[in-house]
């Protein structure tokens, strides 16, 4: 009897420590865990994104005069292959600004491009169409087409999010790729964004209120945003990976012998 009554507190003793071991520590699953009902004040407003060379362009001139206008309409690239997460499709035409940073515009000619924003850009153009005496009253559309983010790591279907509003969050991509899944790190979420012909590279703890003020809340064209695997992750796909089955035949060889001197 000795002999069973030690076996079933070691069975006991085993399965607990496999029970605390497998638990996590809850408030790093969480997001935003010290963040209590509260109001922000927006600081962190969307970047402004400065156009760069490859960047393809879509712009839309209009006026009173529709036959004056059509000739700007006509784009230098007429369709684009993108790749996407369900593959590849063809983007809208636009303007693809060359290596040295320039689009040719129809009866304007080049136009220096990179360091501008679209709406500077906008403004540039429509003061050059009525300088010229081109157009009367015209309305010029800027769009940056090949505004996108990748989302990598530990998330449910990592991909490259086109985003044609040129505005969007580190949640809203997170989202669309899925979310964080449990094996991923909420603490250490990093991003890899170019700036200046050099990338900047910023760790975010999402399980604090920090990313609320960050400047990185927003998302600029071209980020990477790369969530690391836990811990959890890293063993079950180390050497524990190994030993569960040993340690579940070891439990299995336990419940006989508990199970045979039972009936004894």
């Amino acid at each position: 009897m000795n002999f069973k009554k030690k076996l079933v507190e070691t069975l006991s003793a085993i399965c607990l420590l496999l029970l605390v071991s497998s638990c996590a520590d809850l408030r790093k699953t969480q997001y935003f865990a010290d963040q209590n009902d509260a109001v922000i004040r927006s600081k962190n407003i969307a970047p402004q994104t400065l156009l760069q060379p490859s960047d393809l362009l879509s712009i839309n001139v209009s006026s009173l005069n529709p036959a004056a206008t059509a000739i700007f309409n006509t784009p230098n690239v007429t369709n684009v292959t993108a790749t996407t997460a369900t593959g590849s499709s063809l983007q809208a035409p636009g303007y693809l600004v060359n290596p040295d940073g320039m689009i040719q515009f129809p009866l304007i000619g080049d136009i220096k491009v990179t360091g501008k924003t679209t709406n500077q850009l906008r403004l540039e153009l429509t003061q050059q169409l009525v300088d010229r005496k081109l157009l009367v009253d015209p309305v010029v559309v800027v769009r940056q087409l090949n505004f996108k983010v990748s989302v990598l790591g530990e998330v449910g279907h990592p991909t490259v999010i086109s985003v044609p509003s040129e505005k969007i969050s580190l949640l809203e991509a997170l989202g669309l790729a899925g979310d964080i899944t449990i094996y991923g790190r909420k603490d250490d979420v990093m991003i890899i964004r170019e700036e200046n012909d050099q990338k900047v590279i910023k760790r975010l703890d999402l399980n604090t209120k920090e990313l609320f003020s960050s400047p990185y809340y927003y998302l600029k064209s071209n980020d990477i945003v790369y969530v690391e695997a836990n811990k959890a992750k890293v063993n079950n796909s180390s050497q524990s990976t190994q030993t569960l089955p040993i340690i579940l035949s070891a439990l299995s060889f336990l419940a006989i012998m508990v199970g045979v001197l039972a009936k004894k």
